[in-house]
């Protein structure tokens, strides 16, 4: 059995990692570092494993999670299908089941908004801790004046905080967020954002459960 712990220190995953961050930071989008990659992967198995799940989803769905954006290396574009393929070779040279593998290869190519679809449980949970993860600290280009940068930076600016919380017997996901809207209004949230939290709720809907988002704890969906 492959665990997380092995493939955070392959050599192979760490080359291809630092190669991934590198070119985002080149084109100035926000951080996809391990940071990020630790979060979702986190999130991922949380939400299965607090929705009830066995050890082994929950397993696949933090290895989904760290892995998710190693297609960065290649391109920004599609990053979700090359990253995906990328991740199967890897995981199966490092002597990981096919079907496990293909597990993890499906959920990572459905990750993105553009092109993602919650088609399994991991790939559900890879898709809300994924667009969940809002915070000032991923945005890492220098920013002269917060107010005149662009709606991903400021949104992501203005984010002190979110997390997820999961409610079995309710059958409820909720993000919240905390952010400054001297630097952002939720409606600048919305306006980035919307089309990320559609996904999220049939993410939430393919685990039977709803998706609700709270910012400032204000429910909004």
């Amino acid at each position: 059995m492959i665990e997380l712990s092995k493939i955070k220190s392959d050599k192979e995953v760490e080359a291809i990692m630092a190669m991934s961050e590198k070119q985002i930071e080149a084109l100035g989008f926000t951080e996809h570092s391990r940071r990020h990659a630790g979060i979702v992967s986190k999130w991922s198995g949380d939400i299965l494993r607090l929705l009830g799940y066995d050890a082994e989803r929950v397993r696949l769905a933090e290895i989904a999670g760290y892995l998710h954006d190693i297609g960065n290396c290649i391109n920004r574009k599609d990053h979700a299908q090359s990253g995906a393929i990328l991740c199967y070779k890897i995981l199966t040279r490092m002597g990981m089941d096919s079907y496990d593998a293909s597990e993890i290869m499906m959920a990572i190519g459905n990750h993105d908004e553009q092109y993602g679809i919650p088609v399994s449980d991991v790939s559900s949970a890879l898709i809300i801790a994924d667009k969940g993860d809002v915070h000032k600290s991923r945005v890492k280009k220098p920013i002269d004046n917060v107010y005149t940068a662009n709606i991903h930076d400021r949104v992501n600016l203005a984010a002190e905080r979110s997390y997820l919380s999961v409610e079995k017997e309710s059958s409820l996901i909720t993000l919240h967020i905390e952010i400054d809207t001297s630097i952002c209004s939720v409606m600048d949230y919305f306006e980035i954002y919307f089309n990320r939290m559609k996904l999220c709720r049939r993410a939430a809907e393919f685990l039977s459960c709803r998706f609700s988002l709270v910012i400032n704890e204000t429910t909004l969906v």
